[in-house]
């Protein structure tokens, strides 16, 4: 049935703007401060590299940092020029990414689906990215991955029009795949090539196409190559050149062993990584069911229309069904390449536009009225309106005072959501504001979804995300502290110079790093992202024992060291109390220097 000219648009461009300008609000402006862990790292190399002037080998503590490929602290290093220094201006990239992730998918969808009765699902599918849980968490740090998304999404868009049978300006997108597959290579690796090639060479078999050599010819493909090379030689050329041995091949990651640039970017980082034998193992992995089943919450509050898609057209006589084809391909591809290999919550993310494809068909066909994935996602909205007032009534007597880290309860993790863990029942009480306002938004999306036609469903859902995303904003203010060290950086730069000495791995306090900018000792930190780089030839000396602490610490130069709480005792250890005097403490964490400064008091008395 083909839709009328008189019906009322499902879903306006209007809603889609306001959506993506509601998301770089909110990936911008919070949280306040950058947190430790990657979300400083990430910020403090492109920091180093504006200053230092080596744009080709990231730094980290003046140790080399292998790990990941120069563009993604090229774009903050860049919005640090135009902007100056500053957490926001180190979120702008991710933040502009993000909402032309969100109007490239609509973009997509409006061309695929253009003369269809479904030819606002570009719109829906837009809005469907701008505001589900995956895209919202997984921009809370600074890592490249919706970056990734938005070059993998570009590279598929060129790849559907070049495989149309009535395709025109062939050079024009062949030049453009080859544009974002090299600058998704120069984001994270090879990973970035993976999905386009995978989802197109799967699509091919299906569709009979793959040894189609007029096909192949048309596609111009000599051409992808030439610029894909262009993007990305230089940078890899340049960085091998500067850190020998250049070609080394040996088949085993092991401690303590240097073997240059090239063998631990191409051999460590992406093949070792991928089958689980790589060292350090920075990262842990999720379980294979689990990271299928995430989907639901990442994709959530439209994922409870998955079932719907079973509903739609995917044969390749049409643009539209090729298009539904590839999106198939696109996501299976995806999730097979993960499910054997290691996983973490957001490596999916890639994929997330072509599920927002084809939940926009599928939330489309709803159009004349409710079904049971909106009355679904009401309930659970609902549900989760009366928990957030359960918990408010429980916790209304809690007092609010102190370190909010004494409510916490601090689990080592690196995973996307190892934080969430460390909440409790008490440290809701720090979050009623945030609470209220949660509850609100579901009370609204519950309202919306049993109103009436699915028009309004769709309008309740997406104001309620994004209300949400306003309510974590403030919960993700009041636990900052927690999160990052800022106070320490603070106080330290408030403080009589000295050398600074940082318990742990650099990752433990990295915003101090960030917002103090200075080099530090670390004190059995020769582990995790900095150990390989730390066996280079040119390598600074930067680390400690605990054998060497109490040397330094007793001796008559200032000394500064951050610790946590937990790990107070072990410092007591190496040297007394009457040695260690506080500068200030914050979120769990402590600032200590040696020797006594003006209103600071040894941490025997404090006891």
């Amino acid at each position: 049935m083909i839709r009328s000219m008189n019906r009322p648009p499902f879903v306006t461009w209007q809603l889609l703007f306001f959506a993506t300008l509601m998301l770089a609000f909110v990936t911008i402006a919070s949280p306040p401060a950058l947190m430790d862990d990657v979300d400083s790292v990430t910020a403090q190399i492109a920091r180093t590299m504006l200053e230092s002037g080596d744009w080709v080998t990231p730094r980290l503590n003046g140790i080399a940092y292998f790990e990941k490929p120069a563009l993604r602290f090229w774009m903050i290093a860049v919005s640090y020029l135009i902007f100056g220094v500053s957490d926001w201006a180190a979120r702008l990239p991710i933040a502009l990414a993000s909402v032309a992730l969100c109007w490239l998918v609509g973009y997509l969808g409006r061309w695929a689906f253009r003369g269809e009765p479904s030819e606002q699902v570009g719109v829906m599918a837009g809005v469907v990215m701008a505001t589900c849980v995956g895209l919202f968490l997984f921009t809370r740090i600074l890592i490249p991955d919706v970056v990734l998304t938005l070059t993998t999404t570009l590279a598929m868009l060129a790849m559907l029009r070049l495989l149309e049978p009535e395709a025109t300006n062939l050079k024009r997108w062949a030049a453009m795949l080859g544009l974002a597959l090299g600058a998704g290579f120069l984001l994270k690796g090879l990973v970035a090539w993976v999905f386009p090639v995978g989802a197109a060479l799967s699509y091919l078999l299906l569709t009979r196409q793959l040894f189609n050599g007029q096909l192949w010819w048309r596609s111009q493909l000599w051409l992808t190559l030439l610029v894909l090379l262009a993007v990305c030689l230089p940078w890899l050329t340049l960085a091998t050149l500067r850190n020998p041995p250049y070609f080394d091949f040996t088949m085993r990651s092991e401690p303590g062993k240097y073997h240059g640039f090239f063998w631990f970017f191409f051999l460590n980082e992406h093949l070792f990584r991928y089958l689980n034998l790589r060292h350090p193992r920075d990262y842990n992995t999720v379980p294979r069911l689990a990271f299928w089943l995430y989907h639901l919450l990442w994709l959530f509050p439209w994922s409870l229309y998955f079932p719907l898609i079973a509903r739609l057209g995917f044969s390749p006589v049409t643009r539209a069904g090729r298009a539904r084809l590839f999106c198939l391909c696109w996501i299976s591809f995806t999730l097979l390449f993960f499910t054997f290999s290691t996983t973490q919550e957001y490596y999916s993310m890639p994929c997330y536009p072509a599920l927002a494809l084809l939940l926009g068909n599928a939330i489309y066909a709803t159009y004349e009225k409710n079904c049971w994935p909106s009355y679904l996602t009401g309930i659970i909205a609902g549900c989760a309106a009366i928990a957030c007032c359960v918990i408010l009534w429980m916790v209304r007597e809690i007092p609010v005072s102190g370190d909010i880290a004494s409510a916490m309860h601090n689990q080592v993790s690196t995973l996307s959501l190892g934080k969430a863990n460390d909440l409790t029942f008490q440290s809701m009480a720090w979050l009623r504001m945030p609470l209220v306002i949660a509850a609100c938004a579901f009370v609204l999306g519950a309202t919306a979804a049993f109103w009436g036609r699915a028009r309004f469903a769709v309008l309740g859902f997406t104001l309620m995300m994004l209300v949400l995303f306003n309510a974590a904003r403030l919960a993700m203010i009041t636990l900052n502290p927690y999160f990052g060290s800022r106070p320490l950086a603070e106080a330290l730069n408030a403080a009589p110079p000295g050398q600074l000495i940082v318990d742990d791995q650099y990752y433990s306090f990295s915003s101090v790093f960030f917002y103090a900018n200075r080099r530090a000792l670390l004190l059995n930190g020769r582990k995790m992202n900095l150990e390989y780089g730390s066996y280079a030839p040119n390598a600074p000396a930067v680390f400690l024992t605990d054998d060497e602490f109490p040397l330094r610490w007793r001796s008559n130069e200032r000394y500064y060291l951050t610790t946590t709480q937990s790990e107070l005792p072990r410092i007591r250890k190496l040297v007394s109390s009457e040695q260690l005097h506080q500068v200030q403490a914050s979120g769990g964490k402590w600032l200590l220097t040696n020797q006594p400064l003006p209103n600071s008091r040894p941490l025997g008395e404090l006891e």
